[in-house]
């Protein structure tokens, strides 16, 4: 080993001796397949592996970030690097590879906040184990770090990429060391003009604010000091996009920004953050409207620390920042810091509601002994990420097929569809689409849907408003064939009546309906039967009987028919509550009458053979509004805001809630239980689908 090779050998500290080892042969490697190359600086492998560090990563990554360096991984095979430092290193440099070549993003995504977001996802998504996604990020920090060699077009498109992809997903992550200097950097570029004014700024006051701080660190030391409480206190450092961003969204000069002089209070334990909190604003006075409590409510990234605002004996505000070592860590080092730290440590009760946020990016729990490995990424395991051919991003469920993809670009698209091309071949329409895939439609004119495309046998759709859009275009279809069936049906009774004319008002009158067009629809649907019809010609004068009446368990008037018979009082069964639209059945009970239960009730299927000579055949029928109690079942990632946006969604389906209860579990995933009045399967159906589309949701069934 060279002299030069050792000293790059010695900026990894704190590894085993077999890990320094691995590192070292790692190191060898690169050097032996980059000696005939004529850039004479450090391989970016190095470079991006020394920023690494600076998070606690493990030796995995750093292995990976020296050997992805692209005039090492071009030389070196997948197979030799199995072969010498294991499949999940092998892995990881495969994933960077990917991550690498990936350019989708354009300048106009600025301006399209929902596509860049689905890019970020898609990142994610495409990466097996989310440490690649670290040591991309850290690629790019390399490259930032550099980026004004470049031309000016480079570096303005380098920086934006940067703020709209990368910077979001440090911050994602929670590495904050990270996001900070990516933002910095990519400020740097796109602005010049402002980052020079800002740099220049904090440059003026330097001397004045560094007395200020140093005074107040001394003043605060003092008094904790004097209570025993053990902390590391120090000066927080300024972020210069951090400081313009506040600058612009306040309107206001940098003088006017008081978290310019800040401290961060690092002490060993929870009470102790709240000690020192009620400790500072006993002794300075504190701006309440500035103050949060990160602790018992964290960030959507898991950030935990306490925030105040005090002011000091010249009037100048400080900002304080209370927080434990492992907060802190977290705060720093994001996941990353996953890998120094062993699963039920007081650190990882901290950071599982970050993990929580981010469905569940852990995706195996071990034991207290085990460290974290292999942290792969299950954030969005459920979903597949495709382009259209003008490069637009669309985001699918897991197993979408291109007849999905056709549905999101226009419903008429998705009728029309009679073929796909996937990455420019022709592709099957069941075919499941994977991330990165390019999809390009092929229409005809005129095109309509086929019934086979809702049998979930054969595989055509996935996506639930896929499936919506087919069965919407079908049940138009059966409503106009039902209209002119119902024509023909009362045409050819009146003539057998030897009725000459109709007058059709009577008839709505008589089964109190609006218009003619509901009235000829129940007709051709069988809603309306021929003797019903006919009783209706012959005696239009009359009041009529309801057409169906039944008793339920909550009084309202139902619409069954017994065995071709109307006006049979029934009661609904409370065991399977049969709602409108499902099969069902009628038992004849000895202390109730005739109770209604659903075909496939569990209370119907076990009856003796004797039981069974007790039923009778059971129809739905007639037109008046009835409302059924149907109990359902709403499983949620977390429970944050679950019930408001359920109840969200039934009002607009003017749904009434009759009970409602929600469970929460140890993992912060949350049971929702709830008793709602339904009019029919069809709205059942459609209330279920809207709440399956809100955020966080596992799943939604009517219980049984």
């Amino acid at each position: 080993m060279t002299n030069q090779h050792a000293a790059v050998a010695n900026l990894f500290p704190g590894f085993s001796e077999a890990d320094s080892l691995q590192i070292s042969k790692a190191l060898t490697l690169i050097e032996q397949l980059t000696a005939d190359c004529h850039d004479s600086a450090r391989p970016k492998g190095v470079d991006v592996a020394l920023i690494l560090m600076s998070v606690h990563i493990d030796l995995e990554t750093i292995l990976a970030a020296l050997i992805s360096d692209s005039r090492v991984a071009n030389t070196l095979g997948d197979a030799e690097i199995r072969t010498q430092f294991g499949p999940v290193v092998a892995d990881l440099v495969n994933d960077v590879a990917w991550l690498n070549k990936v350019s989708i993003y354009s300048t106009e995504m600025a301006n399209q906040p929902n596509q860049a977001e689905i890019l970020r996802r898609m990142l994610l998504a495409m990466t097996h184990d989310v440490r690649a996604v670290l040591i991309k990020l850290a690629y790019r920090i390399q490259r930032l770090r550099g980026l004004h060699q470049e031309q000016e077009n480079i570096r303005r498109f380098i920086g934006r990429e940067t703020l709209d992809i990368y910077a979001p997903l440090a911050n994602r992550l929670g590495i904050n060391q990270f996001k900070w200097e990516l933002e910095d950097l990519a400020f740097r570029y796109l602005d010049p003009e402002n980052y020079q004014h800002v740099t220049e700024s904090l440059a003026v006051n330097r001397e004045q604010r560094q007395v200020c701080i140093e005074r107040f660190l001394a003043a605060l030391h003092q008094q904790l000091s004097q209570e025993g409480i053990k902390a590391k206190i120090y000066g927080r450092p300024k972020h210069l996009y951090s400081i313009w961003n506040k600058m612009r969204r306040k309107q206001v000069t940098i003088d006017e920004l008081y978290d310019l002089l800040a401290v961060r209070v690092v002490v060993e334990n929870l009470s102790a953050c709240y000690m020192v909190l009620g400790l500072a604003h006993s002794h300075w006075q504190h701006i309440p409207r500035e103050f949060d409590d990160y602790i018992a409510n964290p960030k959507e990234n898991g950030y935990q620390s306490l925030h105040t605002v005090v002011l000091d004996e010249d009037g100048n505000r400080i900002e304080i920042q209370i927080r434990t070592k492992a907060m802190h860590d977290f705060a720093e080092f994001g996941v990353a810091a996953h890998w120094r730290y062993k699963e039920g440590s007081k650190f990882n009760a901290a950071t599982e509601k970050n993990i929580a946020s981010l469905r569940q990016l852990l995706e195996d729990k071990q034991t207290a002994d085990n460290l974290l490995e292999n942290f792969h990424t299950e954030l969005f395991s459920d979903r597949v990420f495709v382009l259209t051919p003008a490069g637009k991003l669309i985001d699918l469920i897991k197993g979408a097929t291109p007849l999905d993809f056709a549905y999101v670009i226009h419903t008429e698209v998705g009728h029309s569809c009679r073929g796909a091309k996937v990455n420019g071949q022709i592709k099957p329409l069941t075919y499941k689409l994977c991330s990165g895939e390019q999809v390009e439609i092929i229409t005809v004119k005129n095109g309509q849907p086929n019934h086979n495309w809702l049998n979930p046998n054969l595989g055509y759709l996935k996506t639930p408003r896929a499936i919506s859009k087919v069965k919407s275009w079908f049940k138009q279809q059966q409503q106009t064939e039902n209209v002119s069936a119902g024509k023909m049906l009362l045409d050819k009774e009146s003539k057998r009546l030897g009725l000459k004319t109709v007058d059709t008002a009577d008839l709505l009158r008589y089964f109190k309906m609006a218009d003619a067009e509901h009235l000829y629809e129940a007709l051709g649907h069988g809603d309306i039967n021929n003797r019903q019809l006919a009783n209706a010609l012959k005696i239009p004068e009359l009041e009529p009987t309801p057409i169906k009446l039944v008793a339920s368990q909550s009084n309202a008037q139902s619409a069954i028919t017994i065995d071709d018979i109307d006006n049979v009082v029934t009661t609904l069964a409370h065991c399977c509550s049969p709602v409108k639209g499902d099969e069902i059945i009628g038992f004849i009970s000895h202390k109730r009458g005739i109770t209604i239960h659903r075909r496939d009730c569990d209370n119907i299927q076990n009856l003796s053979p004797e039981q069974q000579l007790q039923l009778l055949k059971a129809d739905w029928s007639g037109q008046q509004t009835v409302h059924h109690s149907v109990p359902i079942m709403i499983h949620a990632f977390n429970a944050q805001n679950l019930l408001n946006d359920v109840s969200q969604v039934l009002a607009t389906a003017k749904v009434h809630i009759s009970n409602a209860s929600l469970k929460t579990h140890d993992d912060l995933s949350a049971i929702l239980n709830m008793t709602i009045q339904i009019e029919n399967t069809q709205q059942l159906s459609l209330v279920l689908t809207r709440i399956s589309h809100l955020p966080n949701i596992i799943e939604v069934k009517r219980k049984v």
